[in-house]
């Protein structure tokens, strides 16, 4: 691009930058490990993918503000919000009570729990096709499209079930999504362009979603206790390593939850699209008042 300078694979450790405007640039893959930051604009910087471990903000003006992640020992004028924000979900939420397990039965039953959170999401999903089935393809912010989601889903299940727990060095189907961060890994599929149909991934989903439930039924107290054996091969996880089962179970379960959350987040802004076009219509018909139902007759969330 003319007259943009490009830093790549560059070592700038200790660098100073006084009075730099760096408005609209892009950063990928860098490490601020350790900076100092004073007087600096974020305002409408968009982070994704970031670590914040260990930070200090001081004398900030937040307006606006929306964030999405792991949050743990997040204190804001000296309150701790995490433990608030846990709080406000569980109540907004309260199937997540099912989503903390402790033994086999309630991991059995918060994979219950989740399949039929799924189903009232997947029937939103099919409502907003019958208006234009490429909205299932749209990215609302960036984000993954609702197909792309679950296309991810059984990524995450093929790396810590069929990969981590059972063994298999290469389980994943050339649809399935890692994160977009990934660095290309042999054996590993990324093709964020593929569009197969709401059915074809549906179909995917659900064979992998059923591994699980076949691996839970037979599941002990002395499993779910073990550690997994380390793979061979590259992949995800990293070959060699070894993880408690418990944890590669908790990891399906939160993937599951959140991005559920996400999916639905998103198509509440892509019905309010539709919803807003069918009111103008109606306008210009000189139809009756826009109520704000979705499509289906059901209210947005």
């Amino acid at each position: 691009m003319d007259g943009v300078r490009e830093f790549r694979d560059e070592q700038l450790l200790g660098a100073v930058l006084d009075h730099v405007d760096l408005s609209g640039s892009s950063w990928n893959r860098v490490d601020l490990t350790g900076s100092t930051m004073r007087s600096v604009d974020l305002s409408k910087v968009d982070l994704r993918n970031v670590a914040l471990e260990q930070v200090r903000v001081r004398g900030a003006y937040l307006t606006g503000v929306e964030i999405w992640g792991e949050v743990e020992g997040l204190t804001v004028n000296g309150v701790d919000v995490g433990p608030l924000v846990e709080a406000e979900l569980d109540r907004l939420h309260p199937e997540r009570a099912a989503l903390h397990p402790v033994d086999p039965d309630g991991y059995r039953a918060a994979w219950e729990t989740l399949d039929g959170l799924w189903v009232g999401t997947v029937e939103r999903a099919r409502r907003l096709a019958e208006s234009d089935p490429e909205l299932l393809h749209e990215s609302v912010e960036g984000e993954w499209s609702f197909v792309q989601t679950l296309r991810h889903l059984p990524f995450a299940t093929s790396s810590w079930l069929s990969r981590a727990i059972l063994g298999d060095p290469s389980p994943w189907h050339p649809l399935e999504l890692p994160w977009d961060e990934m660095r290309p890994t042999p054996g590993v599929p990324q093709d964020r362009a593929a569009r197969p149909t709401l059915d074809e991934v549906l179909e995917l989903r659900r064979d992998r979603f059923e591994r699980v439930r076949a691996y839970l039924a037979d599941l002990t107290d002395e499993r779910l206790a073990a550690m997994t054996d380390p793979v061979d091969g590259v992949g995800w996880p990293p070959a060699g390593e070894s993880f408690p089962v418990r944890e590669c179970l908790d990891t399906l379960l939160n993937e599951e939850w959140w991005h559920r959350q996400f999916a639905e987040r998103d198509l509440a802004v892509l019905e309010s699209r539709v919803a807003a076009g069918a009111g103008a219509t109606t306008a210009e018909d000189g139809g009756g008042r826009h109520t704000g139902a979705s499509p289906g007759g059901e209210e947005r969330s």
